[in-house]
């Protein structure tokens, strides 16, 4: 279920609020029968149960599977407790490693490891075939955080197992993030608040992210499809081709992580922001500290970190940089773009760290963008190439490779079609509109509170008539 459905939006929505709030709150241990309830376990079982019918309404035979993961990730969790300080402890979290990255490897990455064997060696092993599970990635991530930290006692053990499971499948970060560790919501499942306002400003955020989904991710994703499959080959229609792709996978995936975000907020949790306008990067260093902030987070505490970081010597600093950059990109998906664009990422990190980075400083700010939109675009050809050479040559094609005109009729046609929503993803990819919504709000404050509640139904309906009328609307991260 696509959270820009209709059926998600006007029936299970609804439902799932309304299931919710009319369960009430238990009153907690030792609480005096006048006190406040405040208990949210009841609640629990209401997201757990959702979260079940969320994710098995489009992959009920992978329900099994993910609950097999939640099992083996909470039973693992009490032996790491039960035996702390003893050697049966770590084995625990190494079977727990095993058992969690063991079925992401096998489902991600058997049919890569296949292939590329046959090719080497001239086999002719048959293929699997087996379908990713959605979201399979972000929840063994999740899964896997929570025994490391509970290993390293950074937090507490979780005897429910209800709780356990509702903190792993809960459906607003469910199947593409952010990757909400335990520590960061363990006492949310033993007690949270909920009131109107913060119900109004999780809506809120909600359905600014699923406008920037459907009216701005969706448009762009068609126009960069339109380019992909295109026969022209002019500088412009690579050109229009790139920056499309660039927008559609920002607003896509940020409008994801705020529509994430904002339900939460409605069911009383805080989840991380993932996304800081990483387009108005100077660097790459800071680009890759405002992209997927909890995806490179957890990079960094649970594999760079662990490797020594940057406390080593120089050598050791780039080998620990380049394995996380392998794994990052081997993490997006088993192909060999994906590993060609960790290290070119990593490439480029290391650069700035040892040399450019002290350059980029002294430089004037908007050479300083140029040079990460310029590098940031040439990343994202490698990104959405089937294979390397079709990256290559789209790449090429962005430089005036490959003899092709400036610009022909239908790359014309098309940048006059969708120079709206181009030029809406380039002011929304900065701070500016929120900074304008800050100001007006200071001016206008009581005239604004008044007024968003029908801004945000206007915006809600014409999302909707976007939906009734379009067919593009996949999630792009849903397949990592």
């Amino acid at each position: 279920m696509l959270f820009s459905s209709p059926e998600f939006l006007y029936y299970f929505l609804p439902i799932t609020i309304a299931l919710y709030f009319i369960v009430p709150l238990a009153r907690g241990r030792g609480e005096s029968p006048g006190a406040r309830a405040r208990d949210p376990r009841r609640r629990n079982l209401v997201l757990l149960a959702a979260s079940l019918v969320f994710y098995g309404w489009g992959e009920p035979r992978y329900l099994l599977l993910m609950a097999a993961q939640v099992l083996s990730g909470w039973f693992f969790g009490l032996f790491i407790d039960r035996w702390r300080g003893k050697g049966l402890s770590k084995a625990a979290l190494i079977a727990s490693l095993a058992v969690g990255l063991g079925g992401l490897g096998f489902f991600k990455y058997t049919d890569f490891f296949i292939a590329n064997v046959n090719a080497l060696f001239g086999a002719a092993i048959p293929l699997t075939r087996i379908a990713l599970p959605i979201g399979i990635s972000f929840y063994t991530f999740q899964i896997l955080s929570y025994d490391i930290d509970l290993y390293r006692g950074k937090t507490e053990l979780q005897r429910s197992l209800p709780a356990f499971a509702a903190y792993v499948t809960l459906f607003p970060q469910l199947i593409a993030g952010p990757i909400v560790r335990y520590a960061d919501v363990a006492r949310s499942l033993g007690e949270r608040e909920h009131s109107v306002s913060r119900f109004a400003l999780g809506a809120r955020r909600f359905t600014f992210g699923l406008g920037k989904k459907v009216l701005i991710a969706n448009v762009l994703g068609e126009l960069a499809d339109i380019c992909r499959a295109s026969g022209e080959k002019s500088l412009l229609m690579a050109w229009l081709y790139i920056v499309s792709y660039a927008f559609h996978i920002y607003f896509d995936f940020s409008g994801y992580s705020d529509m994430a975000i904002g339900l939460g907020r409605i069911f009383g949790f805080e989840f991380m922001e993932n996304f800081n306008y990483p387009y108005t990067s100077k660097s790459v260093t800071e680009f890759w500290r405002r992209w997927h902030i909890s995806l490179s987070s957890w990079f960094r505490d649970y594999v760079y970190i662990p490797l020594g970081g940057n406390r080593a010597g120089p050598a050791r600093h780039i080998f620990n940089i380049l394995v996380v950059w392998f794994l990052t990109g081997f993490w997006h998906g088993a192909g060999w773009t994906f590993i060609a664009w960790g290290g070119y990422f990593a490439a480029l990190l290391l650069i700035e760290k040892f040399f450019l980075g002290r350059v980029l400083e002294k430089l004037p700010s908007f050479v300083s963008h140029i040079y990460l939109a310029l590098f940031v675009l040439i990343g994202w050809t490698l990104f959405d190439a089937p294979e390397l050479s079709t990256a290559i040559s789209r790449a090429g094609l962005m430089f005036g490779a490959g003899g092709g005109v400036l610009a022909g009729g239908e790359s014309l046609y098309y940048l006059r079609s969708c120079a709206v929503p181009l030029a809406l993803a380039l002011v929304g990819s900065t701070p500016l509109p929120s900074k304008a919504a800050a100001a007006l709000g200071r001016r206008a404050g009581r005239l604004m509170t008044a007024l968003e509640p029908l801004a945000v139904a206007a915006l809600l309906t014409l999302i909707t008539a976007y939906l009734v009328d379009g067919s593009f609307n996949p999630f792009i991260y849903f397949r990592f």
